[in-house]
């Protein structure tokens, strides 16, 4: 039995998609939610619904009952995500998972001065308590999800012309969420990840001083990109009515990328799809060139 956490996200449920598009009976999976409302899209199928939430130790011992593999994808929460990953580890253990797949956070440093160590600690940490529980496990150290990019490069970049993000001269190997989703799932099929730790990064790395050129030469029209100070990115933020945890997200992540913490090419996750990657800028075509993509 394989059980997915957080079934009704956007991760889980395309790890779900895939379990079953590979042969996975129905009858094999678990899906972890929040709620029963949350259910609904899978019940029509047959798969097992259990109900459970990372801050209730309780329903997640309930839920880990005569399961062999996890893939527990990592919380959102940021603020008590570091109590509700000890939970499901715990929790895992005293169920006697036999195999917990993590979605954890690529990184090319750990360091504590790192703009991105508000993210990275509890992905640390929590690799520590899965390592000491003694569960076999696999790391999937994800870079940043592909899908997010447009957020960086703004939507309306066409009309404004400006590509406007204090990332330097930085780098990025960003991938599809998808595509991390459908190789945590083959993972969880598969034999030969135990102990392993990998690093689902682009093949390729990609700087936003490309993507503006790629961009104007699609387009037709100037489009440049501006690194500006990031005091000063934060304040343009903040004008346009960006909550403050947002700016400080943003913020953080671009300048792990000026940094060059997310330029980290790896072949890790085309290895277990057998297959190339959708290239950035393809992705980059689609998003603003539908019809073109």
């Amino acid at each position: 039995m394989i059980l997915v956490t957080g079934a009704s996200g956007y991760f889980g449920a395309a790890a779900i998609h895939t379990l079953l598009e590979n042969g996975i009976s129905a009858s094999q999976i678990k899906a972890l939610v929040r709620t029963p409302v949350a259910a609904k899209r899978w019940q029509h199928l047959g798969i097992e619904i259990t109900v459970g939430d990372y801050d209730d130790y309780a329903s997640l011992t309930k839920a880990f009952a005569g399961v062999s593999k996890v893939l527990f994808v990592s919380s959102s929460d940021l603020g008590n995500r570091l109590s509700q990953h000890r939970n499901v580890v715990l929790a895992a253990k005293e169920a006697g998972v036999a195999h917990l797949i993590y979605t954890s956070f690529q990184r090319t440093t750990e360091s504590t001065a790192s703009p991105l160590w508000g993210v990275a600690e509890s992905h640390l940490q929590t690799e520590r308590w899965i390592e000491e529980s003694g569960i076999p496990f696999t790391f999937l150290r994800n870079n940043l999800y592909l899908d997010f990019l447009p957020a960086f490069i703004g939507t309306e970049v066409l009309q404004t012309g400006v590509i406007f993000v204090p990332t330097g001269q930085g780098r990025i190997s960003a991938v599809l969420r998808s595509e991390m989703a459908e190789a945590a799932a083959k993972i969880c099929i598969t034999s030969g990840h135990d102990g392993k730790a990998y690093s689902f990064s682009h093949t390729e790395s990609v700087s936003y001083e490309t993507i503006a050129h790629h961009l104007a030469a699609l387009s037709g029209k100037t489009v440049v990109y501006v690194s500006p100070d990031v005091d000063v990115y934060a304040k343009t933020l903040a004008d346009f009515g960006v909550p403050s945890e947002s700016i400080g997200i943003f913020s953080s992540f671009a300048l792990a990328q000026a940094g060059g913490e997310l330029d980290a090419p790896t072949t890790d996750l085309t290895t277990i799809l057998g297959r190339p990657l959708t290239p950035i800028l393809e992705y980059i075509t689609k998003i603003y060139f539908p019809a073109r993509g």
